[in-house]
């Protein structure tokens, strides 16, 4: 999701070969995350585990990658109930005042992340 996410959203230069390409690896990969919660409450099996925390913080960004959850049902059910978890709310709040959602638009944070001259 992070290719994705580069090529869509902070990329400078628009290249819709990549972001084509990524989107469907990330459709591909919502497609698997689905199929697993059929059959179990949590990716690792029944048991909240780290698969689960690794994995949320990649699927909360779906809107802004503009992927509809209805697709995915299952996923859909899964990041509504992650959701809800008083620690999992606080864990995601840390920093949240710090964060920057458009470090494209950012001089410092385009040479940092990106490679990119001020």
């Amino acid at each position: 999701m992070g290719q994705h996410g580069h090529f869509k959203l902070y990329a400078p230069e628009r290249i819709d070969y990549a972001t084509e390409r990524y989107r469907k690896e990330v459709l591909r990969l919502f497609g698997v995350m689905d199929r697993r919660l059929a059959d179990h409450d949590y990716l690792a099996g029944e048991e909240y585990s780290i698969a689960d925390i690794a994995c949320f913080p990649w699927v909360q960004t779906y809107k802004r990658q503009e992927i509809d959850l209805e697709d995915f049902p299952n996923a859909k059910r899964w990041y509504e109930t992650l959701k809800q978890r008083e620690g999992l709310r606080r864990g995601m709040a840390v920093g949240r005042d710090k964060l920057n959602r458009n470090p494209q638009d950012d001089a410092r944070a385009r040479k940092v992340l990106f490679g990119l001259k001020e």
